[in-house]
Parts: structure tokens; C-alpha cells; sequence
């Protein structure tokens, strides 16, 4: 959820300093440093139920679930990146060793918003795609009961498959996981629903 730019260069050293410190969240392209915005209360409950299904499904194993303050840290790139998802996994002891980033997710989960969508499905998602580590991306819809899930098959391919209001569950294969949609959109009033609601049309 990348928005107001702040017009100054740093270091990635520079960045994490200053990240550890400052009571906004920044998100780091290239040296640019860009201030997140809120997050409305339809987005932070899909979030929270989420992050509820996969510790519950992990509990016990050595994968770690973040919510939202744990960034992840793109070093393939030729210049670093560092993102906050609203979710991630790893399953990868080397991220026990970086507890304010993370290298290898496995799974990473955003859900979108007005201001973000494009970014998360263009260069968001295309930088993602240089952790070698992922295998799954997935975009949970506000306005709509709609999940899409982009998997990585063995040759380095992408796969995608949405899930809408008439399947019942939706499968993650990277943690052999099937969640219910129902069980994702719990407590959830949809973004348009209040717009109507509002008369703003």
C-alpha cells in the first residue's frame, strides 16, 4: 500500500535505521522511500482472519506467519527493495536470523485496496517474483467475496485461479491448506457495500 513519496535518497543501511525508529511505516524502492497509508477496518478484518487461519494451521511447525509490521526484503533486485506485506510465511530457518525482514517467504498475501490494486498486481507483483523462495502470491479482494492465487509451478511458471462467492473454499498449495472463503470474509462488510450504504454512487 505504497503512497505519498518522500523526495529523498537513502542507503538500505540509512532506510532500516531510520524504518526502526519512525512512527510511519516506509516502504524502499531503489533509495526512494515511500510513507503507507491507513488501512480501513474491511481490510485489517480479511488481514486478521487470514492471519488467524494460517497460524492455526501452522501452529506447531517451524513456519513463522507476519502480519502487516514485518517487511520483506528483495535482493535480487539491482537496487534493494523492502515491502510490507499483509501477510507473509517462511518456512526457512535463514529468516529466523533478520527479525525486522524477511528473505524467503513462501507465501505472501496483500489485500487490495483503491490506491494500491494496480501496484500489487504490476510492479509489486513482478518484483515478488525475483524470491526464488515463492510459491504462492495471493490477492484478496475488498469490494467482492474474490480470492486470486498466482502459483509457481516447478519450471518457474505462474499459474493463476480465482475464487469468487459461488466456490465454497479456496486451496493454498504451497502450505497444502484449504481455507473457506466464508471463513475469510467473517465479520466483513465489502468496501462497495458501505459505499451504497453511504449513498455515494
Amino acid at each position: 500500500m505504497v503512497a505519498l513519496a518522500d523526495r529523498y535518497f537513502l542507503t538500505p543501511e540509512e532506510y532500516l535505521e531510520l524504518e526502526a525508529q519512525s512512527p510511519v511505516k516506509h516502504e524502499y524502492i531503489d533509495g526512494e522511500v515511500f510513507a503507507m497509508a491507513g488501512t480501513t477496518d474491511t481490510h485489517n478484518t480479511i488481514a486478521l482472519n487470514f492471519a488467524i487461519l494460517l497460524r492455526n494451521h501452522l501452529r506447531g511447525k517451524d513456519c513463522g506467519v507476519y502480519f502487516a509490521d514485518v517487511k520483506v526484503h528483495l535482493e535480487q533486485r539491482k537496487n534493494s527493495r523492502y515491502y510490507y506485506p499483509d501477510l507473509l510465511v517462511t518456512c526457512d530457518p535463514q529468516d529466523r536470523d533478520t527479525p525486522n525482514y524477511k528473505c524467503f517467504p513462501k507465501l505472501i498475501i496483500e489485500v487490495l485496496s483503491e490506491s494500491t490494486e494496480a501496484f500489487d498486481r504490476g510492479d509489486k507483483f513482478n518484483d515478488y517474483q525475483t524470491l526464488t523462495s515463492l510459491e504462492e502470491y495471493v490477492l484478496v479482494n475488498t469490494k467482492y467475496h474474490r480470492v486470486e492465487i498466482f502459483h509457481r509451478n516447478p519450471q518457474g511458471g505462474w499459474f493463476f485461479q480465482t475464487y469468487t462467492s459461488t466456490d465454497t473454499d479456496l486451496i493454498l498449495q504451497s502450505l497444502n491448506l484449504t481455507v473457506s472463503l466464508a471463513d475469510i470474509y467473517e465479520e466483513v462488510t465489502l468496501e462497495s457495500a458501505e459505499v451504497l450504504k453511504s449513498g455515494d454512487v
